[in-house]
């Protein structure tokens, strides 16, 4: 199946990733799990191999390459270490409102540095009393001369701690048309982090608290102007969240199957591997069965997102998929491995927490129940695949040739 979606191109940097994952990322796993700390250095180890650029285009220092390659990549990372690629994911959220709303001189400015791993970007919208109704948020920017002084909290911001530049969307005025988005460097004055708090799982990853104190940012740092918020928290969340969260799950799911099927074949039960068993059989199978149908699901939806067709049911519905499929698995690895599973010494306690984590963020999956009903009742409220492939259509028409001229889309 994913010989149909990918190329060999796709494939080498799927080899490429999973070689590193192995080497650089694994061997640190113990110590980011014992010590429930943000993994500062291995965050930055991993943005220098110029993954986060993995969508910026060329001209910018990325890699141009889209999101099914987006999606390999987190995958392949989060295979070995779910943490690590919820940073990556993350941190794409952080590219996307760069991408699709920030002004040439922002774009210059910013995602060269992305691209080479010399900045760390994240997105805040989350906040402690509204959590995901966006149109509930409190926080406030202010005009004030040239600049704009920002006041609130953001919650569950992913890469918190180790992020340089957040995409913060606050209030400037009423309604839906009074949300807008700043680029706000972590190093300005009035900017300051909560305690980063121990979490179930994720061990290594920062998804923490921000606060702005009367923060003082230039107006040049505002994102595709005033009223523009809401189309950046939706879009980076529709269009990058969920199949960048997808993509953590698939990670996970894929080392639970590895590890679970290992251990029906080393594990001898009655004089046999304990995978002879009718009862593990079926479970393996189960697991098997949803990890193919989740692959599909993950690779068709981005594969769209990347033709600039109409997707956003897809992303939807592969976000459902995988997170559903992934803590099932992950439970199913937990009653094959019985006692065993409940100790460190094996990692499928780790899966299992790791896969709720991806539950949440971008929609649980009563929302994306709730969504798929809507577009199946045919009142959805538009599609944001449309929207931004349109943009990239009017903008940029000779860019997007060139890009699907090399990916081999044309002709």
């Amino acid at each position: 199946m994913e010989r149909y979606f990918t190329s060999g191109w796709h494939e080498d940097l799927r080899r490429r990733v999973r070689e590193f994952a192995e080497r650089e990322v694994r061997p640190r796993i113990a110590e980011m799990e014992t010590s429930r700390t943000v993994a500062h250095e291995l965050s930055r180890l991993i943005a220098r191999q110029g993954w986060i650029g993995v969508t910026i285009g060329k001209e910018y220092g990325g890699m141009g390459a889209g999101h099914l390659a987006k999606t390999i990549t987190i995958e392949e990372l989060a295979r070995v270490c779910g943490a690590m690629g919820a940073m990556v994911q993350a941190s794409q959220l952080g590219v996307a409102k760069i991408i699709h709303f920030g002004s040439e001189k922002q774009k210059r400015k910013w995602l060269p540095r992305i691209a080479a791993g010399e900045c760390l970007p994240t997105i805040a919208v989350t906040e402690p009393e509204s959590g995901g109704h966006v149109l509930g948020m409190g926080s406030t920017a202010v005009r004030d001369g040239d600049d704009y002084i920002l006041n609130g909290r953001k919650v569950f911001v992913g890469n918190s701690h180790v992020g340089d530049v957040h995409g913060v969307v606050v209030r400037t005025g009423e309604g839906s048309k009074g949300l807008s988005a700043f680029l706000v460097e972590s190093d300005r004055p009035g900017f300051s982090l909560g305690e980063q708090q121990p979490a179930m799982g994720l061990h290594g990853f920062s998804f923490g608290e921000i606060i702005y104190d009367n923060c003082r940012v230039p107006a040049a740092n505002l994102l595709g102007g005033e009223g523009k918020g809401l189309a950046v928290a939706y879009s980076s969340s529709i269009l990058y969240g969920r199949p960048n969260l997808t993509a953590v799950s698939l990670g996970i799911h894929q080392a639970t199957f590895e590890e679970t099927t290992a251990l029906c074949i080393e594990r001898e039960r009655f004089g046999a591997p304990l995978g002879d068993l009718t009862n593990i059989k079926l479970k393996l199978g189960r697991m098997k069965s949803r990890l193919m149908t989740a692959r599909l699901a993950a690779y068709h939806a981005v594969h769209l997102l990347d033709q600039g067709l109409s997707c956003d049911a897809e992303l939807m519905n592969a976000k459902l998929v995988n997170v559903e499929a992934a803590v099932d698995s992950a439970r199913d690895s937990m009653e094959i491995h019985a006692a065993s599973g409940l100790f460190t010494d094996r990692p499928v306690e780790r899966y299992l927490r790791d896969a709720h984590h991806i539950y949440a963020p971008a929609g649980t999956s009563d929302i994306q129940l709730l969504r798929l009903g809507e577009v199946a009742l045919g009142t959805a409220k538009g599609q944001w695949s449309e929207r931004l492939a349109d943009l990239v259509r009017t903008v940029q028409p000779q860019r997007r040739l060139g890009q699907l001229e090399t990916a081999g889309q044309v002709g």
